[in-house]
């Protein structure tokens, strides 16, 4: 059985082992040095304790997956909104996993008061694009040749869900902490 949970700090190794190959073999992560744990760790924590959750993917105690959620851009007008992502271990993918794990981060970030969310997607990427459409994000607009990899340069498109109406007088976006459901 698989267990969509919060990410905890002693998660990290297992955080950088799953993205590493995201970094070192594919076009999907525009870094170029893949992060060790003492990095994901700092990543976790964010700069913002309690406002940007990232959650896990586990079974049998190993993480298989998981779901992470920053700020989509610093400066503060754009509090209200945040970009995810979405990394499997090899054995992970099309088991409805990453499905599971997008959808309670959507939730959850929805809960805490944001109005959008953002994926970013290096393209092609046809999976990827499958399963943002499948949880009713929306082609947003794309960057035409933004990310140089592996010899080629890279387009990316943009994915967006809205998560609530756009109010006048918006609250701040709430901690994750308490919201996620057991």
């Amino acid at each position: 059985m698989v267990l969509i949970r919060l990410a905890r700090d002693d998660d990290a190794a297992g955080l950088a082992e799953i993205y590493r190959p995201y970094v070192e073999a594919s076009r999907i992560s525009f870094e170029e040095c893949a992060p060790d744990a003492a990095e994901m760790a700092r990543r976790l924590a964010g700069e913002r304790p309690g406002s940007h959750p990232w959650l896990v993917a586990e079974e049998s105690n190993q993480i298989k997956g998981f779901a992470s959620s920053a700020p989509f851009r610093t400066r503060s007008a754009y509090r209200w909104s945040v970009e995810t992502g979405i990394y499997l271990a090899g054995a992970a993918h099309r088991r409805g996993i990453g499905k599971r794990l997008l959808a309670i981060l959507t939730d959850l970030l929805e809960r805490q008061g944001y109005v959008a969310a953002i994926g970013a997607i290096a393209l092609p990427n046809d999976a990827s694009v499958r399963l943002h459409e499948a949880l009713g994000f929306v082609a947003a607009g794309a960057y035409r040749g933004t990310g140089f990899k592996h010899g080629q340069w890279i387009d990316v498109g943009l994915w967006q869900k809205d998560l609530a109406p756009r109010v006048a007088s918006p609250s701040e976006p709430l901690p994750f902490e308490g919201l996620l459901s057991p």
